[in-house]
């Protein structure tokens, strides 16, 4: 049984944050969940779709964060409990719905978290969502730490379920990728089956209707800012008249602070966990006994603003900062010496920086940046359509999409020069196309391509667009972990109930007339081919098959052989100059492999112009 199916009241474990959040949902007796996988969020949805094999629980990976929305919306509207959960800039493609979704609201509990992700570990922005609870008038919890993630989407479903509301649960990558002790609780049991009741003046959002609703919604935000008011994730900490209001993570940071400073018996903390509506009685309350406030928050002046606007409307006319050159950045994550050294600077308080470690007689550790794997085959991809390009005397413009595939900028490949979100390598060669005489190739994972990359091939081929897309078939969503995606065969989980969607038919019904598959590790084949799809005027797709490495070693699908840098190497390093297989080392200015580490892929042996990497004997 899966550990988070343990139906252990009191049994302490270790967890990881997103684990704690699946636990949560399942003890607040969670029927449907769906999701598209993005990071930080991923391990939720790993951990309840592999609870779903063994339990009611109805789990689908989405096709993109709108459909997951939107077919969660209609469970919600069913009366069953509903757990919808995406990265922030998933909650971007939601949008959509979203707003709507906060006029018609659910007759069960639904909970939509969003997993923002401060510093941008594994993201293209650094986007904070709360604004997104504050422009669509929905109530939103945020957890400080890992335990209270999962207690805290419990309560969410009940809140959910008090106001006919989706309910957004904002974490962020501290609370997602932490590992702490939580205390399991009682497993509530599901309602599986619903039944959807006709209300046509709630759920058909025509105009007439939404006028309505529009006034319904601001009634349920006002009773949502009464439920913030007395709600216990919303606590004042401490006595003085140092005031310090903080959120999330920081908060643990701005209380262990206090602490270190001496100043527990001159300040108190102001905790928001329910963090729109907010609480403005509280925090004018909270104000009246302050000289000055510190608000410390991760990313945009959210509460900042809200308090100093409190305060000005209650007279309070004390200083109130957070964002500034001298305090908090609105850039990346908060670590406790910052906050420590802020809350000191701000309040006046003697603070000396506790001396750090003398590393001078260390050498500098050397840089790894990010690469693709040792037998990734959108290596060998990169370099037969740069190659093709090069032989043709082709100068190309190359949009990429947000995927593994993305590393592909970095040299030597740099096959890479322009994305802005998921599936937006194929909209923007539409405009490339049209803007330049540069012949535009971009790419695009199989993933991306069913997310949303399928509608800017459509509009390529309405409009009579002239470039050329590589579909990137690797098989799976390898970036996120390794989670299905709709051209995946599911026989290989040992999962027989799924469909297939075929690529190569999708395209052609989509009325490419140009289409060619490549075997990516077969090099001068694939080389032939791209260019005859490089010559081609019009919209031109090639398809590179091939699983993701690490897939494949998953499944033991993949029996690496290793090769080896012979003698009749004479060190022209085409080989490092080229792909960069990270298998490759330098020793004694020769070029070596690592034979622990090399897959057997070819493409190195292929590209040697003197034929001298040669499997290797063992």
């Amino acid at each position: 049984m899966h550990k988070l199916l343990n139906d252990s009241p009191g049994e302490k474990i270790m967890l990881l944050g997103n684990e704690a959040i699946a636990r949560g949902a399942v003890e607040a007796g969670v029927a449907f969940a769906t999701t598209y996988p993005g990071t930080p969020s991923s391990e939720i949805s790993l951990n309840l779709f592999q609870m779903s094999q063994e339990s009611d629980l109805y789990f689908e990976y989405s096709t993109n964060e709108k459909v997951s929305l939107e077919v969660a919306a209609a469970a919600a509207n069913s009366g069953l409990r509903t757990f919808c959960m995406m990265k922030h800039v998933g909650l971007n493609v939601a949008a959509d719905p979203l707003m709507t979704l906060a006029y018609v609201g659910v007759t069960a509990g639904m909970v939509i978290l969003s997993a923002d992700d401060p510093a941008m570990f594994s993201s293209q922005n650094e986007q904070d969502n709360r604004y997104y609870a504050k422009f669509g008038g929905l109530p939103m919890l945020e957890p400080s730490s890992v335990a209270e993630a999962k207690d805290m989407i419990k309560q969410a479903f009940e809140l959910s379920e008090s106001l006919g509301q989706p309910v957004l649960l904002r974490t962020t990558t501290r609370i997602n990728h932490s590992n702490a002790f939580v205390t399991f609780g009682d497993i509530q049991k599901p309602q599986i089956q619903g039944r959807f009741i006709r209300d046509p003046h709630r759920c058909v959002t025509v105009p007439a209707v939404s006028r309505g609703l529009h006034v319904k919604l601001l009634e349920k935000l006002e009773k949502a800012a009464g439920l913030a008011e007395s709600s216990e994730f919303n606590f004042v900490q401490g006595s003085g008249k140092f005031g310090i209001i903080t959120n999330g993570v920081s908060f643990h940071y701005a209380e262990d602070a206090v602490k270190d400073l001496g100043i527990e018996d001159k300040t108190r903390i102001l905790r928001m966990g329910f963090s729109n509506p907010l609480p403005e009685k509280m925090i004018k309350g909270f104000l009246k006994n302050c000289e000055k406030v510190l608000v410390i928050e991760e990313g945009e002046p959210f509460m900042e603003e809200a308090v100093k606007a409190f305060g000005q409307e209650a007279g309070i006319v004390i200083p109130i900062n957070g964002k500034s050159k001298n305090l908090f950045s609105r850039l990346s994550e908060y670590d406790p010496a910052m906050v420590r050294k802020n809350i000191a600077n701000y309040f006046g308080i003697d603070y000396t920086p506790a001396k750090g470690v003398d590393m001078a007689d260390i050498p500098e550790i050397p840089m790894r940046p990010p690469n693709l794997c040792s037998g990734c085959s959108h290596r060998a991809t990169f370099y037969e359509v740069k190659k093709a390009a090069k032989d043709m005397d082709m100068e190309i413009i190359c949009p990429t999409d947000i995927g593994c595939y993305t590393l592909g900028f970095l040299p030597p490949l740099s096959m890479g020069d322009f994305v802005i979100c998921m599936g937006s390598s194929v909209s923007t060669s539409c405009g490339f196309s049209q803007a330049s005489d540069q012949k535009v190739v971009s790419f695009i994972g199989d993933s991306t391509f069913f997310h949303s990359g399928i509608t800017g091939l459509v509009n390529a081929v309405f409009n009579n667009h002239n470039f050329t897309l590589v579909i990137l078939e690797n098989d799976i969503t390898a970036m996120t972990g390794h989670q299905p995606h709709p051209g995946v065969d599911m026989e290989k989980f040992g999962l027989n109930t799924y469909g297939r969607v075929n690529i190569e038919k999708l395209v052609r019904a989509l009325g490419v007339e140009h289409i060619s598959i490549v075997k990516p590790f077969k090099v001068k084949k694939s080389i032939d081919i791209i260019k005859e799809a490089l010559a081609f005027k019009g919209v031109s797709v090639v398809i590179s098959q091939e699983p993701c490495v690490l897939y494949a070693k998953s499944l033991k699908l993949l029996k690496p052989k290793a090769f080896v840098v012979t003698d009749k190497c004479t060190d022209h390093k085409d080989c490092i100059n080229t792909i960069a297989c990270p298998s490759f080392y330098i020793e004694d200015d020769r070029v070596k492999i690592d034979a622990d580490t090399c897959v057997g892929c070819a493409v190195c042996a292929q590209i040697c112009p003197e034929n001298a990497i040669r499997p290797l004997k063992k």
